[in-house]
């Protein structure tokens, strides 16, 4: 694989710039929930229950919130929305350690709803900056910079608390998140490409794209962040019940680093690959990691397959959405796509905790794996003739 077409993508005005601001600002926005988590675990007489219902509710505001952002911003552009909800998480971020819990769960859910939009601005406006045949590489090279930041936010924040203290570290992401929208707003990449900008102006209505084949691929992407999830878990508590838990870190680590690679080597492929087949492979080459046993060794071994194919897969979900919508609702679709990814994390964790409290780990593989292939042939009916949905010609109506 040449790294020309990379340099390549590097070379159009305003991508490497974007990428790079993306990254940086993604960090803090990582660092979000395990801040939040340890916070509340470190209150007098709180525990992960009181945790885990800060986390549900900063979780369902986001879910909310994302697709509403990202209709705000195909109807007022980018700038209105960056600068309410910059406010609004710089509000929160410098004033959160001071809530009581009763306060808090709400104010985590409003915080929630108004959650910054990097992840789908920067998707969204990759796809208005890179030419079609280019972005399953920009969508790739995202995919990378989210595993980085995904990789060094939560460490940050577990740093920052247990020694600096829940008010510097929130004071921090609260810097680091102003930051973040401030640098957008001064950047204020476009949304829609030239050539998009030239189509009549109007309302699209969300019959024209999204279709019962959007939808499976919703479900699609929602089914792989349940295996990533899953697989995390399934993998910190197979090494803990080894006793080898001082690996863990490195364990976790490793396996990134193949999504890292996996993305890397896709994006640099002369073709891309449906995200169903990428999607039902990871899920399959899941199922059988918990056969292995304890050994973290073996057990990274054994999650290479499925590792490497991670960034690929929720790459060419991206890719595929920005084929199947207009541009005038890129961002709503991308809020949607945001909304995918985090039903799948949140069902993911307490289904795989409790199978495997009651099962142990290697059932945990399994079902998560099982629960890809499962949606992959769920959505393989809606599929056929979806190459090129009607959405993509961008009509034009007054409907909403």
């Amino acid at each position: 694989m040449a790294i020309e077409p990379y340099r390549r993508l590097f070379r159009i005005p305003g991508v490497r710039t974007l990428l790079l601001v993306g990254l940086v600002a993604r960090i803090p926005a990582t660092a979000t929930a395990m801040a939040l988590t340890l916070h509340v675990v470190n209150l007098p007489g709180m525990g992960f229950t009181q945790a885990g219902m800060v986390a549900m509710a900063s979780t369902v505001g986001m879910a909310v919130g994302s697709p509403l952002s990202g209709r705000f911003v195909d109807r007022h552009g980018l700038r209105p929305v960056l600068a309410v909800t910059t406010v609004a998480q710089a509000l929160f971020w410098s004033t959160a350690w001071l809530l009581p819990f009763a306060a808090l769960v709400p104010a985590a859910g409003v915080a929630g709803l108004l959650a910054l939009p990097i992840f789908s601005v920067i998707r969204q406006c990759l796809a208005a900056m890179v030419p079609l045949e280019q972005r399953r590489m920009g969508f790739s090279l995202d995919s990378m910079m989210v595993e980085l930041s995904y990789m060094t936010g939560p460490a940050l924040a577990v740093v920052g608390i247990t020694s600096l203290g829940s008010t510097w570290t929130m004071a921090t992401i609260a810097v680091g998140l102003a930051c973040a929208g401030v640098a957008l707003i001064v950047l204020n990449p476009p949304i829609r490409s030239a050539d998009e900008l030239k189509a009549p102006a109007g309302k699209v209505s969300r019959r024209t794209w999204l279709t019962p084949s959007l939808i499976a691929l919703l479900g699609t992407v929602t089914a792989a962040t349940f295996i990533l999830t899953a697989t995390e878990l399934s993998l910190v508590a197979t090494i803990e019940h080894a006793g080898q838990t001082a690996w863990i870190g490195l364990a976790v680590a490793i396996w990134c680093v193949y999504s890292l690679v996996g993305g890397f080597v896709y994006g640099g492929l002369p073709r891309g690959f449906s995200v169903l087949v990428l999607t039902g492979l990871m899920g399959a080459l899941t199922i059988p990691v918990g056969l292995v046993g304890g050994d973290w060794r073996w057990l990274l071994v054994a999650l290479l397959p499925a590792g490497v194919l991670c960034a690929p897969a929720l790459s060419s979900s991206v890719d595929t959405l920005s084929r199947w919508t207009p541009a005038a609702a890129r961002g709503e679709a991308m809020g949607l796509h945001g909304t995918a990814l985090l039903i799948g994390g949140a069902a993911s964790a307490p289904i795989a905790g409790a199978i495997i409290d009651a099962h142990g780990p290697a059932w945990a593989f399994a079902v998560a794996g099982l629960v890809g292939v499962v949606m992959v042939l769920v959505a393989l009916p809606f599929w056929k003739g979806a190459d090129e949905p009607e959405a993509v010609r961008e009509p034009v109506s007054m409907a909403s």
